[in-house]
């Protein structure tokens, strides 16, 4: 048995106003990849680490790699161990074709647990990657969530405006979600297998399509999203207080 993840890293880095695509962006003096990779591998020397990039985007990150003296991908099969190479996919047209293209790189028999993981979420805690891992190993389906500590207001009737009807909704009801979600394989691949539909914004999405249901366990406030300037800054904050 072996558990793999695959690292999701697409972004163009349109909202943070940059040429280079989010996923390099440097925090803390590294690429942003480059510690979510880095944290995967604290979590297990032994997980199968599976990268997907577009093809525009592969010259690049292997020049960051020589740059920041970060192990290559390893051409052919996956690799495990300290510091050891991981296997690059190509991009596909949407995060669900990129995670076929990653799926496809695991053997067909393989069994374990696979998790899906944003590029752009270097600060998972090392508990909340065991958790999603652990509870996947039975009940099949795990997402990491967060409560909402917000007030939500659902809108009854859209304007083109502000000035549109709305409610507030009991904000107990709903959570965030973030990743590692984690699956058994052999239920993600088969989950993948389906024809793509615009409601697959998830992993869970597909596999809730798919039929099965989807558990649910503690995630960690700092396992933010880099998508914007404002989250490079959050960013810095955390490395500050958890090096």
């Amino acid at each position: 048995m072996s558990d793999y993840v695959i690292i999701v890293a697409g972004g163009k880095g349109l909202r943070m106003g940059t040429d280079i695509p989010k996923q390099f962006l440097p925090i803390g003096g590294k690429p942003v990849l480059m510690r979510t990779i880095e944290r995967f591998r604290e979590y297990s020397e032994s997980l199968q680490i599976i990268l997907v990039l577009p093809k525009t985007q592969q010259d690049y990150w292997k020049e960051l790699c020589h740059q920041y003296s970060f192990p290559l991908p390893q051409q052919g099969g996956v690799g495990g161990g300290s510091g050891a190479p991981y296997l690059l996919a190509d991009g596909g047209e949407t995060r669900f074709h990129s995670v076929q293209h990653g799926l496809a790189l695991i053997p067909d028999d393989a069994e374990g647990v696979v998790g899906v993981h944003d590029g752009v979420r270097p600060f998972p805690s090392i508990e909340v990657i065991h958790r999603c891992y652990e509870t996947a190993r039975t009940a099949k389906a795990v997402i990491p969530v967060i409560p909402v500590v917000e007030t939500l207001r659902r809108i009854t009737q859209k304007e083109p405006s502000l000035l549109c009807h709305s409610e507030t909704v009991p904000r107990g009801d709903y959570r965030l979600v973030q990743t590692p979600q984690t699956f058994d394989i052999q239920l993600l691949k088969a989950a993948n297998r389906q024809p793509y539909r615009d409601f697959f914004t998830d992993d869970a999405s597909v596999v809730e399509a798919y039929g099965q249901r989807v558990s649910m366990v503690e995630g960690n406030r700092e396992n933010i999203k880099i998508t914007t300037p404002f989250d490079l800054s959050i960013a810095e904050a955390i490395l500050t207080h958890h090096p």
